[in-house]
Parts: structure tokens; sequence; C-alpha cells
């Protein structure tokens, strides 16, 4: 069973891995980066199967995912990415940079039914990459996947500015899962945001009536 979306054939015929029944959010900020998605598991974008799904998972001590797609692929996904971030580190006695972490996603994620954004800090800074199934990356300021991400990348595209705090994104990050909540079928009951900073990974939940 799904828990973000069934896989079944939309309309516009998008392949699989690109129709997530959700909405997730990344922000690049001056201090760090945000990231945040709505609650809701679903399946095929008309059943809600679960009100409190988790869709934002650390990978790094510095760095998070979030999961659109199966939800099996997800946790798979971020327990490659942990166990290979894990063994970077040991064999080369370094941190592992959001570059070299953001590779290793791109060759871990090859055909699975997931679409991450993944965010961190590093020395060069908070760091947001787009990933795809076929392998894929690419970096950005700010993105949004799953079905709600139309919705999202609206409040997003109006509200984004390079000179934004954590708290100013954290907020703009919200407002886009809100609107996307507000007309998504498969996106709500609230929303996951984790403020990513060189401390580290802050992952709080907020109920629906707080957004």
């Amino acid at each position: 069973m799904d828990g973000f979306t069934s896989g079944k054939e939309a309309a516009d015929g998008a392949p699989e891995e690109l129709k997530t029944g959700t909405t997730t959010v990344g922000i690049v900020a001056e201090d760090g980066v945000v990231l945040a998605t709505d609650r809701r598991a679903s399946l095929g974008g008309r059943f809600v199967s679960n009100k409190s799904a988790d869709k934002i998972l650390e990978v790094h001590p510095t760095a998070a995912i979030t999961i659109s797609g199966g939800v099996g692929d997800g946790q798979t996904f971020a327990d490659q990415l942990r166990a290979q971030a894990s063994l970077y580190e040991t064999r080369r006695g370094e941190e592992m940079s959001m570059d070299a972490l953001a590779t290793a996603a791109a060759n871990a994620i090859r055909g699975m039914r997931v679409v991450p954004l993944l965010g961190g800090v590093d020395s060069e800074g908070p760091r947001l990459f787009e990933l795809d199934p076929l392998g894929g990356k690419m970096e950005d300021t700010y993105g949004a996947t799953g079905s709600g991400m139309q919705l999202a990348y609206g409040v997003l595209e109006g509200a984004y500015d390079e000179e934004l705090s954590i708290d100013e994104a954290e907020s703009v990050a919200l407002e886009a899962v809100e609107a996307a909540s507000a007309r998504d079928t498969a996106s709500g009951n609230g929303a996951m945001v984790a403020r990513i900073t060189a401390e580290g990974v802050d992952t709080e939940e907020i109920g629906a009536e707080e957004i």
C-alpha cells in the first residue's frame, strides 16, 4: 500500500513518480534551510489513509529530505542515504558536503518511486536540491513537489526573497503548504516543518488550525 499516492495513472499521462499525492516545500534562507510538508497520506488522492504522516526525514546531522511518492521507497531512500553519509564520513574522516550528499542521493534514488527535496547546511552555507527518480539533481533556492506543487509554487514565486531570515522562510513555506491544502484534496491535516542550520535539524508538527 502506498501512503502518499496510489500511483494510478493521471489524466495527463504523467509518469507514476510525478503523480504524488502530497505537498512538500523547501526554501533557502540567509541562515538555514526550511522544509515543510502537509501531513495527509492518501490512496489515489481520494481516500485519506493517515492524517499524521511524517514526510520530513533527517538523513544527516545537518540535512533532511522531504518525501512524496511511495512511503516504502521514501523510507528506504532515507535509510540508504543515512548509511552512505555515515560510511563516507567514517572512511574519509571529514564531514560530507552537500554536493557529495546530493550526488549520493541522485545515485541512490534511481528507479525508486519517490520525488524528494534535499536541504542542508555545509561549509558553503544553506543548500537545497531537487531530485528525480532518473537520478537527476538540480540546486535551487526554493522548490516544491507533489500534487499540490503548482499551488505552492504560486506562493513561493510571489514571496521568495534571497534575504529571507529562517523565521520568514518558515512563514512562507507554511503559507505555501496551506495554499495547497486548501485546494488539493491529497494535501492537508496540518503541517510538518524543519529548520535546518549548522547546529542541526529542528522538526516541528503544526496543527491544521495553526497554519
